[in-house]
């Protein structure tokens, strides 16, 4: 047993589904990416489940694929985070609200603006997950030629935190008196202009938005680079890793936690979530069908261009029988690269076998009984390689309703998850700290 270690759960819906076949399974919603009442069930549904986080992933562009793959793509159109979040945020209480912002092509006042607002709509929820976009199509979006380069774009986002956690706390948290016998509304000895001129930015300030419920949204990361390990060992209070096995997932725990140690961080105030997907079946080989049956669904056109652009680098002019020819480096996201490269040579896979695999979803996956996978979740608990998952459902709404009505008791009866949510904010029910404002001391409930 795991004694007081308990996991946290994320649930990766923006897709719904990571896997490219998921829109076509049997009795899966096609449209479930773009439908409103269907997302406010599963959002419920995931509550009810007592889930930590619903997270939305994001793109800034219509996948830069081949028009073949691309028709087959159920990502290609979906809501903006923010929009749907704050209309989420009303229809639950508990559930954090977690959604992608890129720090390469957008500005931190927006950024500060948008997650402060978010998090006084849902009442302390609000998370950022903090991105350098890498995609050549977004770049061609926003005014550039091609896409900035790689330590460039991490240099920005370590600027653009501190900017945009400087704006969060601009107003004392009991700045907002709303005298109205004096008709005073805030105390102006309570805030503060930020004034940053840097490399990278220049920003005035103050946000014109009270601070936030939670001092801060929670910071999440997922960068698996070495730039991208700093960074979530400097900022992070969730990183969202892609271990693809234990072994990988203990080491990764380690160098993050480590980092942060290093730096004079409690390592406990970050939180390691992989991602995994997890397919639930009555007995371990019918959970493995429904896998066989779900990867049968993609198509080798989407398979091959997943593979690319998984890559950042063309290999559909090799032979498709052949293993993968010598990658040169690129300006691609490093950490997926580096990963499809070690899968290809630890399984010795040919092309046509690695554009299947990407095409589907190659990652960590527990595929088997509640037993068994409540077993494997429980493995990484203790032995450090997780303190709990971002899970991605095979298809919705099944494949989510199997994993809260299955496994979720399953994990509570081992006494590893919560039978109910320990407070009202996502802190609170991350164990995370409320941060200080680093430009006023106050004891004061926080107002506004």
């Amino acid at each position: 047993m795991s004694g007081s270690k308990q996991l946290k759960l994320g649930a990766f819906m923006r897709p719904v589904s990571i896997h490219t076949g998921a829109w076509r399974y049997p009795g899966a919603l096609p449209d479930a990416n773009f439908n409103f009442p269907a997302l406010k069930q599963l959002i419920q549904k995931l509550e009810q489940g007592k889930f930590d986080v619903f997270f939305m992933a994001d793109h800034l562009a219509v996948l830069n694929m081949p028009l073949n793959a691309l028709k087959r793509s159920h990502t290609a159109t979906s809501f903006e985070p923010f929009t749907l979040l704050s209309a989420l945020a009303s229809v639950t209480e508990h559930i954090g609200l977690i959604a992608t912002a890129s720090t390469t092509y957008d500005e931190p006042y927006h950024i500060a603006r948008r997650f402060a607002s978010l998090d006084h709509i849902s009442g302390g929820r609000a998370g950022w997950n903090i991105v350098t976009t890498a995609n050549p199509d977004a770049a061609l979006n926003f005014g550039l030629e091609e896409e900035v380069e790689h330590d460039e774009r991490y240099a920005r986002a370590r600027e653009f935190y501190d900017v945009v956690t400087g704006l969060w706390d601009s107003f004392a948290d009991d700045a907002f008196i709303r005298d109205v016998e004096s008709g005073i509304y805030f105390d102006p000895a309570k805030i503060h202009v930020l004034g940053h001129q840097g490399k990278h930015l220049s920003v005035r300030g103050p946000l014109n938005i009270a601070r936030p419920v939670q001092g801060w949204p929670v910071i999440v990361q997922a960068g698996a680079s070495e730039a991208g390990r700093q960074l979530a060992a400097a900022t992070a209070e969730v990183v969202f890793g892609s271990s693809t096995n234990l072994e990988v997932g203990k080491a990764f725990f380690a160098d993050i936690k480590g980092r942060a140690r290093a730096i004079g961080r409690d390592p406990e105030s970050i939180k390691i979530l992989p991602g995994a997907l997890v397919i639930v079946g009555e007995t371990v080989e019918a959970a493995r069908a429904k896998r066989r049956h779900l990867d049968s669904l993609v198509h080798y056109d989407s398979g091959i261009a997943s593979l690319n652009s998984a890559l950042g680098y063309d290999v559909s002019g090799f032979d498709p029988d052949d293993r993968l020819p010598e990658i040169p480096q690129t300006n691609t996201s490093q950490s997926s690269r580096e990963r499809v490269i070690a899968l290809a040579q630890r399984e010795n896979l040919t092309i046509r076998q690695l554009a299947q695999r990407i095409g589907s979803y190659g990652g960590l996956s527990f595929v088997g009984t509640p037993q068994t996978i409540a077993d494997e979740m429980e493995q990484w608990l203790t032995e450090e390689g997780s303190d709990g998952f971002n899970v991605m459902f095979p298809f919705v709404p099944e494949g989510l309703n199997d994993f809260v009505d299955k496994v979720v008791p399953e994990l509570q009866q081992r006494a590893i998850f919560r039978q109910d949510y320990e407070g009202k904010t996502l802190r609170e029910n991350l164990g995370l700290a409320r941060p200080a404002n680093r430009f006023f001391e106050t004891t004061t409930v926080p107002v506004g």
